[in-house]
């Protein structure tokens, strides 16, 4: 897989639902720069209607069982409480020196009384200190339109009301926020069908 997402392909295919209906889905197939797909990759599309429309996720959790983050990667909106459930029998002490969320859960076994709240939209990178292995993200979005590509590597966004956004796509293998480029993206009822190549 290329350490560099932003050369990969994708292609947008927006589709209305229906005419009485004034949203669309959202098709993005994301692929290396060999072609192939690649999977897990986060596809998120950001506007000031978008921001507006960000509401807390219910629940968000990271458990660490058999010292491993679960799952590896958590999507959420801005705004999300994450708890952090310990199901293993040694204590984990999950830290994250990221600029959007910087916190520390320090020797722990069952669930820590206070979750975290991420109230900025980021990326933040978690880790143990007591076992260097256990390695997670936690994406904070500020859109409520995002979705993960499948094995196959296509990601679907439902219900997309008509508007101008910036499609931008994530993967673990980028770094920082310069390998995230977006790409400005008008979904409507005229645009059947659009490609778009990162560079």
């Amino acid at each position: 897989m290329s350490r560099k997402l932003q050369r990969a392909l994708l292609t947008a295919a927006v589709f209305l639902l229906s005419p009485q209906t004034p949203a669309a889905q959202l098709q993005v197939q994301v692929q290396n720069s060999s072609g192939k797909p690649v999977a897990d990759a986060v596809v998120f599309l950001e506007s000031a209607a978008a921001s507006a429309a960000v509401t807390p996720a219910a629940t968000a959790k990271i458990i660490q069982r058999n010292t491993t983050f679960i799952p590896e990667v958590l999507v959420i909106p801005r705004g999300t409480a994450v708890t952090f459930p310990n199901e293993d029998t040694v204590r984990h002490h999950v830290y994250s020196f990221s600029a959007v969320k910087p916190f520390e859960i320090k020797l722990y076994v069952g669930t820590p009384t206070e979750p975290v709240v991420f109230e900025q939209s980021g990326v933040a990178a978690l880790g143990c200190n007591i076992h260097d292995h256990m390695i997670a993200w936690v994406v904070a979005l500020d859109t409520p339109y995002y979705s993960r590509s499948n094995s196959e590597g296509l990601a679907v966004l439902n219900d997309v009301p008509p508007g101008d956004y910036s499609l931008r796509v994530w993967h673990k293998t980028l770094l920082s926020a310069a390998d995230v480029p977006g790409l400005p993206l008008s979904v409507n009822a005229t645009n059947a069908v659009q490609q778009i190549r990162l560079k």
